[in-house]
């Protein structure tokens, strides 16, 4: 890879995300209400007291250029400020507390999908036409065009309410006492099942898709004839020869994939009550914790655009002809 292509990708990310972090200013203090009424909703409280309230929060300020000026200089030190809804604590520590449920669901979603949609998407191309192809890739079709929370309920109705097998929300149960750390594992796993296999089955539909159709174009290159005139067996050309090839558009769009799902799991995580993102978004939102809700935002856009420069320096490593 050559060095103008990586300083070109490198510069973009940079230019991208200092505008990401200016519309992350103005974005929220678009939306209807102020984060004044926190504070309104009691009321012992003095004028002066919601006045002084404002001037520390820095919203008794001009929006531009003052707080703009403020927040550019503040985020860009690695201060995102403290919360309103939590008061006392910091962004970075109120987001730390919940990113991590939100990378364990996300991961594991993540790694069921890749391997049971890469393997689905493979097998139905390579038997295009067939009965796996079919239901295969119907199936795969109905699941990319529903979103999370669409998936989630018949999973809560069926193995929750109905057969009892899995709890319906949260990451473990409230006030519930172990006797030992197994029994700790397999109250989370228990919890993490439905919330898991919604996220699993939204993202296997699009990797199966992707991966039949290299799978399928692939079949039709030169160096498959001349596998099967050899005398291979079809199972070694798709191992050996189709599916590694194959593999080149689909790894691009995972490392893509990767940013857009921390985002997309917020509606998962809503209806399953998981202590991710996701209900910590919610309740910046209905707070209108400006400071939350622009840590949040900052993470999942940034998250997204790396994944993005990490695609493309992946797919110029892969294949040189988008160097130029």
């Amino acid at each position: 890879m050559n060095s103008r292509y990586l300083v070109r990708k490198v510069l973009g990310t940079i230019v991208t995300i200092f505008l990401v972090v200016v519309l992350n200013f103005l974005l929220f203090r678009m939306m209807p209400g102020s984060p004044d009424r926190i504070l309104l909703r009691n009321p012992h409280l003095t004028p002066e007291t919601v006045a002084a309230a404002r001037e520390r929060w820095g919203l008794d300020k001009p929006l531009i250029p003052d707080q703009l000026v403020d927040y550019l200089e503040a985020t860009f030190s690695g201060d995102l400020g403290y919360s309103f809804k939590f008061r006392g604590e910091s962004v970075s520590d109120v987001i730390g507390d919940r990113f991590w449920p939100t990378i364990i669901l996300i991961g594991g979603g993540e790694a069921v999908a890749i391997v049971f949609g890469l393997l689905l998407g493979a097998y139905s191309g390579w038997r295009r036409g067939g009965t796996v192809d079919r239901i295969g890739n119907g199936a795969s079709l109905i699941l990319y065009s529903m979103p999370y929370f669409v998936i989630g309920m018949p999973l809560i109705i069926i193995f929750a309410a109905t057969l009892g097998w899995f709890p319906t929300s949260g990451m473990l149960t409230p006030g519930a006492v172990y006797d030992s750390p197994i029994d700790q594992l397999q109250d989370f796993l228990s919890h993490l099942a439905l919330p898991l296999a919604t996220v699993s089955l939204g993202l296997i539909g699009g990797y199966s898709i992707i991966m039949r159709s290299s799978i399928i174009e692939t079949r039709a290159e030169d160096y498959v004839t001349t596998a099967r005139a050899k005398g291979l067996t079809d199972n070694r050309i798709l191992r050996s020869h189709a599916l590694p090839n194959a593999l080149l558009p689909t790894v691009t769009i995972i490392a893509i994939n990767l940013g857009y799902v921390v985002a997309g799991a917020i509606t998962a995580e809503i209806v399953f009550a998981w202590p991710g993102l996701g209900t910590l978004t919610e309740d910046a939102l209905a707070a209108r914790d400006y400071p939350l809700l622009q840590g949040i935002f900052l993470l999942l856009s940034v998250t997204v655009i790396l994944a993005n420069l990490a695609a493309d320096l992946l797919y110029g490593y892969l294949d040189p002809r988008v160097r130029s």
